[in-house]
């Protein structure tokens, strides 16, 4: 797990207070500020193409945070957060349909969603492992069923549209304008979970996630607490999913397959299980890493590797099988992921020449 950090010698903690800031320290603090303000500036100088990939980012972004505080924070298993995406876009999609404004229709989603996530939750809190892996697998399955079936609901095979986003009668609909109301909703969706973190409830979920024995021992209602973490995964994933839905303005069932949630998973485990910042390094690296492969693919057109493993037919393959392979690699490489390699980096440059 991503969750130790390395201070250098003098750095004293004398309160629960300092040891439990969300920056470290004023400086980090002013990067992130400054950060986001590099990223409103973004739309200014980027074109459609790239404000699209971030964006992409942004609503992954979410939904991965979600299942990183359930797996990575809580210690459980999912294998269906895809579905739950889909439904936060198809409930955002409903809600807006029926003369909902479109950003109260997205929280909405989310509530809707957590609903559904405690559902699958409460029965699932009770088992742990591999059974509930499959526990998970099965809510899959169910909602890709339900999502086909429904069509009051979801349009079926057909799909539902869903309406721009809209705020006091001004289209936020385009990439360049789209782009912020998913910057605010990864910035207070991200400040909301390092804050859970800091509170009593966090500090439960990652008891239960280091040792359930010694946590109930203290105290700590297991199943509650599971069935919370469920319910935080399913709220995150359902914003994401909404986000989703009114950006490419049309929710439909394709996609939402056990690939999708398989995606998610590598990019936490990519990341880093257990970190906040560790969630959205492995999104960015999830949605780099087809566009790379892309680039990849281009460069070598023509080549002796392109005809001997026909790059072009088989890029949508290679995509799939580079997932397996990086989730393999850094399984066995760097098992904190970027997100502890990052902290390793910023720690040599600070104790340099020193190694303490």
């Amino acid at each position: 797990m991503a969750m130790t950090t390395m201070r250098p010698c003098g750095d004293f903690r004398t309160s629960y207070r300092a040891d439990q800031t969300i920056f470290a320290t004023r400086v980090t603090f002013a990067f992130v500020v400054l950060g986001v303000v590099l990223l409103a500036c973004a739309p200014l100088v980027l074109n459609n193409y790239y404000l699209s990939l971030m964006i992409q980012i942004g609503y992954l972004g979410i939904a991965a945070l979600g299942l990183n505080i359930l797996v990575g924070f809580s210690g459980q298993i999912s294998i269906g957060h895809a579905v739950f995406f889909g439904f936060g876009g198809f409930a955002s999609a409903f809600l807006a349909e029926h003369g909902v404004p479109v950003p109260i229709a997205i929280v909405l989603a989310g509530m809707w969603t957590t609903a559904v996530g405690l559902l699958f939750g409460i029965p699932a809190a009770r088992v742990k492992g591999l059974y509930l892996a499959i526990a998970t697998l099965a809510a899959q399955f169910i909602l890709q069923d339900f999502f086909v079936r429904a069509e009051w609901f979801t349009g079926g095979t057909h799909g539902a549209l869903a309406a721009p986003f809209e705020i006091f009668g001004y289209d936020m609909s385009g990439d360049q304008r789209y782009f912020y109301v998913v910057l605010v909703f990864v910035v207070v969706m991200y400040l909301f979970a390092a804050n859970l973190m800091r509170t009593r409830d966090g500090r439960a979920l990652i008891a239960v996630r280091d040792h359930y024995l010694s946590a109930e021992m203290m105290g700590v209602n297991l199943t509650k607490y599971r069935t919370m973490a469920f319910g935080i995964s399913s709220f995150y994933a359902g914003i994401g999913g909404a986000l989703y839905a009114h950006y490419i303005g049309f929710m439909s069932v394709e996609g939402l397959d056990i690939l999708f949630s398989i995606q998610f998973l590598a990019m936490i485990i990519i990341g880093g299980l257990g970190s906040i910042m560790g969630s959205l390094l492995g999104t960015i690296f999830m949605v780099l890493l087809p566009e790379v492969t892309q680039a990849l693919a281009s460069a070598l057109q023509g080549s002796a590797i392109d005809k001997a493993l026909h790059l072009k037919d088989g890029i949508t393959y290679m995509r799939e099988m580079l997932i397996g392979a990086v989730i393999i690699l850094f399984l066995i490489f760097e098992p904190d992921g970027l997100a502890h390699r990052w902290r390793q980096i910023k720690a040599y440059w600070k104790l340099f020449p020193f190694s303490y």
